[in-house]
């Protein structure tokens, strides 16, 4: 079974450039150890009445965007290995949490069993 990483974090819209050029070399970085895919989307549509939305759960500010990420892999198990080399990568260990264009500490993750893939 298919397993996902998800993650959602809020960013000043500001910093949303410097956001894409950092996501898409950690995608590149956990694709090229085995990731299956990697997804970086920014918050459009945020003024949804029906639900809760983004915006309330992450308590984001008026200048603040929404990103709601996942990285796939085959399984948990895949997952765990594709990560530890990740976090092994000397390109991701120059990233220090300090220098990210987001606050770390405002960010949800989680991992996934993926339960309908069509």
């Amino acid at each position: 079974m298919r397993y996902a990483d998800g993650y959602v974090l809020a960013i000043p819209k500001k910093h949303l450039t410097a956001y894409r050029r950092l996501a898409k070399k950690a995608a590149k970085i956990w694709r090229e150890h085995g990731a299956l895919e990697a997804r970086e989307c920014s918050g459009e549509d945020m003024k949804v009445k029906m639900v809760m939305p983004f915006t309330k759960v992450m308590k984001a500010k008026p200048n603040e965007a929404i990103i709601f990420s996942w990285i796939v892999f085959r399984s948990r198990a895949h997952r765990d290995k594709v990560n530890a080399k990740v976090m092994s990568d000397p390109r991701l260990a120059k990233m220090k949490p300090e220098d990210m264009p987001f606050d770390m500490k405002r960010m949800v993750y989680g991992g996934f069993d993926v339960i309908v893939d069509e």
